[in-house]
């Protein structure tokens, strides 16, 4: 029997989305795991893969991270993936406030998934993008920073999307429709 994944994540909501994305079809049982790992630095892809990699190492076996990013393109990238301090510290209006100086309001919402099979293992990445606006806080304030982030092509904030419209198009879905494939194929 295939063991099951160990998912990093001590967030409710984000389980709950991942597994209404992921569907019952999903090939493998994913087991929430709450582990405090080291905040690092750098390049998203850097840090998944760093995390994934301890994340292996302590729980001894199959495990998957994820770490979303949120850059304000005027602002070169920032916050990326640094949002988690910056909204701590901020809050949705103080985000929001950064691109004050700016015209362009444009972001780019990113997830990615970092999977590896066992301690010494490859680590796999699984990246999805959405394009968006920042905008004044709109909506339900109870998942991150939802309510400032309006995909390109929608007059309404992540928090003012239906969850079934907003798992249908965000970053997080684009990213585990990947992970989701490479699960379906390997289990052929």
């Amino acid at each position: 029997m295939t063991r099951p994944i160990s998912f990093v994540t001590g967030n409710a909501k984000k389980l709950e989305e991942v597994r209404a994305i992921l569907g019952p079809k999903f090939p493998r049982e994913l087991l929430p795991v709450k582990l405090d790992l080291p905040e690092l630095q750098g390049e998203i892809d850097d840090i998944c893969r760093k995390k994934c990699l301890e994340a292996a190492r302590r729980v001894k076996g199959p495990v998957l991270v994820e770490d979303t990013c949120l850059c304000f393109n005027a602002l070169k990238g920032l916050p990326g993936p640094y949002i988690k301090w910056f909204l701590e510290k901020l809050e949705p209006e103080g985000l929001h406030k950064l691109l004050d100086g700016w015209e362009d309001k444009s972001a780019e919402a990113v997830c990615t998934f970092a999977y590896a099979p066992g301690e010494d293992a490859e680590v796999i990445l699984f990246q999805g993008r959405t394009q968006g606006d920042i905008v004044y806080p709109r909506g339900c304030r109870d998942f991150g920073w939802d309510p400032i982030f309006q995909p390109k092509g929608y007059d309404k904030s992540y928090a003012e999307l239906p969850k079934e419209k907003k798992n249908e198009i965000s970053h997080r879905f684009r990213a585990l429709n990947k992970l989701r494939d490479y699960f379906v194929a390997e289990n052929q």
